[in-house]
């Protein structure tokens, strides 16, 4: 099983893995060996999650969910397939963890004493700029 957050596990088989080879330098292991991994978790499908976490999910990652509904997480930070696997399933990991999260909620302040002084004081400069313009281009 596979531990999102305390409520919620995806059993091991949800999650896919597909390997292909990497880019950037690393001669010949990068063209020879497939070591980039990619994660692909199809949000639609899966019996671990609820409607209301499909679309918190969809809501909060949608640059990382395909027009099928599949989530996707790719690694090729390290030179060895498993080592990749492990990094794409921590990210995994972390970025539902983060998406289902619930959102804080934003505690209303009043502006203090001097900012709103500042304001004012700023409103009666910017005033007298533009009374002084157009008294300049009154005289002209």
């Amino acid at each position: 099983m596979i531990e999102i957050s305390p409520g919620l596990q995806l059993a091991d088989d949800e999650p896919r893995f597909v390997a292909s080879r990497s880019g950037g330098p690393g001669g010949q292991n990068v063209n020879k060996v497939e070591t980039r991994v990619t994660l692909l978790f199809d949000l639609d499908r899966s019996p671990s999650l609820s409607e209301e976490q499909r679309r918190r999910i969809r809501e909060r990652l949608p640059g990382r969910i395909s027009a099928d509904g599949t989530l996707r997480v790719s690694s090729q930070r390290h030179r060895s397939q498993a080592a990749n696997r492990r990094a794409a399933l921590e990210r995994f990991i972390e970025l539902l963890a983060q998406a289902l999260r619930p959102r804080a909620k934003r505690v209303a302040t009043r502006p203090t004493k001097a900012s709103r002084e500042r304001r004012i004081a700023d409103k009666r400069r910017r005033a007298r700029l533009k009374a002084e313009r157009t008294a300049r281009a009154a005289e002209d």
